[in-house]
């Protein structure tokens, strides 16, 4: 369990983690969270790029996955809410 909140402490992952997950919850459907995301997570790392530094996959996943959960969110949570 250690190694896990290591994993996500290490280059601030969790914010990345934190951030798709607002900008998906912001988009309102569950394809539209989707999209949001990759759009979020690309732009944040075309940012690190254009100031020199490398493309980082890990936290371009690590944002896409805060949106996966969101967008699951739309689509499992709200329908129950909701009938």
């Amino acid at each position: 369990m250690n190694k896990f909140f290591s994993f996500f402490a290490a280059s601030n992952r969790y914010k990345h983690l934190i951030g798709g997950f607002i900008v998906a919850t912001l988009a309102g459907s569950f394809y539209a969270a989707i999209y949001a995301a990759a759009v979020a997570a690309s732009c944040l790392e075309l940012k690190d790029r254009l100031y020199g530094n490398l493309w980082d996959w890990t936290d371009w996943l690590c944002t896409f996955l805060g949106g996966i959960i969101a967008a699951l969110m739309f689509y499992v949570l709200f329908p129950m809410v909701w009938n």
